[in-house]
């Protein structure tokens, strides 16, 4: 049930921000206020334009948001995973999307500000707060029972038999 609504909101966000989709809604407003005249411009009129615009703007607005949710999430693991990757990069980037709207800002203060002094033709430097944790320190601090067994150079094993 879920990957059917997954591909369905998938579907619908992707046919929504077509042109043609537009064009056709642009259309089928038209039409609607063409018919005015022919309807003396009723309360039925009027609520037929209204609950169709309603309902539809109600259920894209799931579908829609639940697209966006998956992108989202998919593109922070996909930055998660290069910070990782990248052995000199700083890992308090890691996970940032779960600070505080107040944690965020000073983050983002201090990076926009190197982006600043490089731009200046200074040299970057880290941003202000906790010291740097590169990846590569993390990676270094793990037990090896961490690393997947798959991924575990073998032990360097004894030759003499009894």
């Amino acid at each position: 049930m879920e990957k059917l609504f997954v591909r369905f909101a998938t579907l619908t966000a992707k046919v929504a921000g077509k042109p043609w989709t537009f064009i056709g809604c642009l259309m089928i407003v038209v039409i609607w206020a063409v018919t005015g005249p022919v309807f003396k411009f009723s309360e039925t009129w009027q609520l037929v334009i209204n609950t169709g615009t309603t309902i539809i703007t109600f259920l894209m607005v799931f579908l829609i948001q639940n697209t966006q949710n998956r992108d989202g999430a998919a593109m922070q693991a996909k930055l998660d995973e290069l910070v990782y990757a990248v052995k000199k990069a700083d890992a308090r980037f890691i996970g940032i999307e779960h600070l505080t709207e107040r944690e965020l800002d000073k983050i983002l203060e201090e990076v926009e500000k190197r982006g600043r002094e490089v731009h200046a033709g200074k040299p970057a430097r880290a941003i202000k707060g906790k010291p740097a944790v590169r990846a590569e320190d993390v990676e270094a601090v793990q037990p090896r029972a961490a690393t997947p067994a798959a991924e575990r150079k073998p032990a360097a094993r004894s030759r003499a038999r009894v």
